[in-house]
């Protein structure tokens, strides 16, 4: 049996919205998740017109999502942001080139200004310098600082009020789980059950 969208009742439901537990079709969860950021934004007063608001575009789906939804935001309710797009480039070999080419596209897409910041200018070090000197056990410490560090000087670049960054409920969550003090109990797949 076919179920139909919760909200508009039209149209085929396509996701349950973990938050609600309600089954909405695309259209309508496209009109809940805006909605639901610009009441964000205007609710706790995040900006004001004339801010410059540093979009943190790393390449993902998380980012570019961000890049869209503050655009068409920005556009559709006057906010009057000047937003850019600010990108740090780690220098690990392989990594980062197929990230970066997403955010030049998505510069073009949303006609937004860009800003690329690397380590290696930055700092004189890229993260494969880093790894050859520390090697890999505590390489992940390294570039989390270097990383947050690296935004903020690109912020300064840019002259931006405001640097936003794009998460989900899954990022969160790791984040909480991997600076916690306690220790989840390891199972195989087979106690598991």
């Amino acid at each position: 049996m076919v179920k139909l969208c919760g909200i508009c009742e039209n149209e085929r439901a396509i996701l349950k919205r973990p938050k609600t537990a309600q089954q909405i079709c695309k259209t309508c969860f496209y009109h809940v998740f805006e909605t639901e950021i610009h009441h964000t934004i205007i609710d706790n007063n995040l900006f004001k017109r004339g801010d410059r608001v540093a979009i943190a575009a790393s390449g993902g789906k998380d980012s570019t999502v961000l890049a869209h939804i503050m655009k068409t935001l920005n556009e559709r309710h006057n906010y009057g942001l000047d937003l850019s797009l600010l990108s740090v480039d780690e220098g690990i070999t392989g990594y980062r080139d197929d990230s970066l080419e997403t955010v030049k596209r998505n510069q073009q897409q949303y006609e937004l200004p860009l800003k690329i910041v690397s380590y290696q200018e930055l700092y004189n070090w890229s993260m494969d310098d880093i790894v050859k000197e520390v090697g890999l056990k505590n390489n992940c410490t390294f570039c989390g600082v270097f990383r947050r560090q690296a935004l903020d000087r690109g912020a300064v670049m840019l002259g931006v009020d405001h640097i936003v960054t794009g998460h989900n409920a899954d990022d969160i969550a790791e984040t909480v789980l991997m600076n916690s003090k306690c220790r989840l109990p390891r199972y195989s797949p087979l106690e598991a059950l």
